[in-house]
């Protein structure tokens, strides 16, 4: 079958163990991030029967879809979220799988962006490394408040690492994160205007859904303390356009520390948020990890092979395997 493997930014899909369960099929792996028209999109996955989808990298639409005829199936790594238009791949006749996800990776790297932020690290390497010595003075992370809006899988793993470094822990959400945090011997913020009032460092680990997305506001922010961090892994959609920036601009939040954003690539060295002194940024590097990767595109590589060994798994729009293509 020919499988086409879009932005793979790294040139890392072909060196993982997983891979090599695709031997004998037509592979093509594209390094480039997406291009903007349609018609260069199309022509960059023209002729596949088959996609695997790193993550939310690349955006699948009626109009794309129209353009491919021959794609039977899209194998998504991870879980499928709001860059496919699911109704639109069942209305061709395209099944679409999806596999798990994992909570460590990303919660490693909230963390470590915590730890980084607080202790300013890198302004104190790239001192060191011009010759000076000890420019400036971080906090230690001990009895500072964490708070954790969506307490899922990985805000419960932040909450386990904040009692390790002796941090109390505030929680926001839904009524089960409060109460399953609560649970876990954690307090619940009285209100969503206190949380952020309170926190000393703000984690945001909420899924993007229509009713999640620009949750955020300037106003929330503007609550925050002035040397307060807020730390956002998930995704840039929660906060309003422009509202982080104009808190930042405004003293409260005091820092920030971003893995996510609103169009990536960002290949801008200009970009706003990297050119802010009060602001640490990675580029979205919350699942780039060996083991992270050998998961998600273990599960996608097997769920092609299934589906066209004519046992197909983990279908999500299951309907289109009666539909005659």
């Amino acid at each position: 079958m020919r499988i086409v493997i879009p932005d793979d930014y790294q040139d890392v899909v072909r060196t993982l163990d997983c891979f090599s369960t695709l031997s004998g099929h037509d592979v093509r792996i594209l390094h480039e991030g997406e291009p903007a028209t349609l018609e260069q999109r199309a022509a960059r996955l023209a002729n596949a029967e088959a996609l695997v989808l790193t993550r939310e990298r690349t955006r699948i639409d009626a109009a794309l879809l129209e353009r491919l005829p021959q794609l039977r199936l899209i194998s998504q790594t991870g879980k499928v979220s709001s860059h496919l238009d699911l109704a639109a791949c069942t209305a061709r006749g395209i099944a679409v799988t999806e596999g798990r996800g994992s909570p460590v990776a990303p919660a490693e790297l909230a963390w470590a962006l915590i730890l980084n932020a607080r202790r300013q690290l890198i302004p104190a390497i790239d001192a060191f490394r011009q010759g000076h010595w000890q420019v400036n003075l971080g906090q230690a992370l001990a009895g500072q408040l964490l708070g954790i809006w969506g307490y899922g899988k990985i805000g419960q793993r932040l909450a386990r690492y904040a009692q390790a470094f002796d941090m109390p822990v505030v929680v926001w959400g839904s009524d089960s994160s409060r109460a399953a945090a609560q649970a876990d011997g954690h307090r619940a913020a009285a209100s969503r205007e206190a949380f952020f009032a309170e926190a000393d460092i703000l984690s945001l680990n909420l899924r993007l859904s229509e009713q999640t997305r620009h949750r955020v506001t300037f106003d929330d922010l503007a609550l925050m303390k002035p040397d307060a961090l807020l730390v956002n892994v998930s995704r840039a959609e929660l906060i309003a356009p422009g509202a982080l920036l104009q808190a930042l601009d405004a003293g409260r939040p005091g820092q920030a520390a971003i893995d996510v954003y609103e169009h990536e690539p960002v290949l801008d060295p200009a970009h706003p948020l990297l050119r802010h002194p009060r602001v640490l940024c990675t580029p979205h590097l919350g699942y780039v990890e060996k083991s992270g990767y050998e998961l998600y595109f273990g599960d996608a590589f097997d769920n092609v092979l299934a589906f066209f060994a004519g046992t197909p798994k983990h279908v999500v729009n299951p309907e289109v395997l009666s539909q005659r293509r």
